[in-house]
């Protein structure tokens, strides 16, 4: 019979314990090369997402500028106690009323531009936010845009100083109401007392006097569908409402020195 060759490893002789088993190869890790330092963007990136934004949503991020100015708009329709359709654009009297108090409490806050394109609106909510920008304590000025009706014309000169663009109109009418009234003397006197409250209000922070403010307000033949008038820029300045016509360089400039009369009144060193 032919002898079968036995595998090597059945030749090699018993492991008596002597010898150490035959360690394994270290398993050699890679060296990690170091990345360098992620490269800020550069500017035609920031600049492609800058369009990207303005592309996608229609507008930008507004430039935070240190200031010691507060600007504060009034635009569309002041809305009161009752809450306008969604299609409406308005101003939310509750809206404005906390930032005027943090304005008046805040030391950096020097002077307040407000800015105003609006229709009118509530009438009490519109006389409480003429009432709270003429009892800040700091230096006001505001500037008319477009337009500033109805109950508009208190806030617009509620400040120390008034602006209004030349092509900037103010309509004075009658304090209506809208929907279902109730046609009893009682409703003609609660409306006369709140149309007095507005004209009061008026004729005390401007150089317009009662009765040429009831007459604008109750001509007839100018508007087709109520009484009253519609003033454009220099017309109010004429009629004694607004003190200036401007934009909104004159405007800041304004603001700028009566901030400065404030400091120099506070005995601090006026900058020049």
């Amino acid at each position: 019979m032919q002898k079968r060759n036995r595998p090597d490893y059945l030749n090699q002789p018993p492991f008596s314990g002597a010898e150490e088993p035959q360690q394994p190869t270290p398993v050699v890790e890679p060296q990690r090369v170091p990345q360098p330092p992620a490269e800020s963007p550069a500017p035609e990136d920031s600049k492609k997402r800058l369009l990207d934004s303005i592309t996608q949503l229609g507008q930008t991020n507004v430039p935070q500028l240190e200031s010691n100015i507060y600007c504060l708009t009034v635009i569309g329709q002041v809305e009161g106690h009752i809450q306008l359709p969604p299609q409406n654009k308005t101003t939310k009297y509750e809206h404005l009323i906390p930032q005027l108090v943090a304005a008046e409490q805040n030391s950096k806050i020097e002077g307040v531009l407000v800015i105003l394109n609006t229709v009118g609106g509530d009438v009490e909510a519109g006389l409480a936010i003429a009432e709270m920008v003429a009892s800040l304590s700091k230096p006001v000025v505001t500037l008319v845009l477009g337009g500033g009706h109805s109950i508009g014309v208190p806030i617009a000169v509620a400040g120390d100083y008034s602006f209004i663009a030349e092509t900037a109109t103010m309509t004075i009418h009658p304090i209506r109401l809208t929907g279902l009234v109730i046609g009893v003397p009682q409703t003609f006197e609660y409306l006369d007392k709140m149309q007095d409250r507005v004209v009061s209000f008026i004729a005390r922070h401007s150089r317009i006097s009662e009765e040429k403010f009831r007459e604008l307000m109750l001509k007839t033949g100018e508007l087709t569908r109520d009484i009253g008038t519609n003033v454009v820029g220099t017309d109010a300045v004429k009629h004694g409402l607004i003190d200036e016509v401007g934009g909104l360089g004159k405007a800041l400039k304004k603001l700028n020195e009566l901030i400065e009369k404030a400091r120099a009144g506070n005995g601090e060193k006026v900058l020049q």
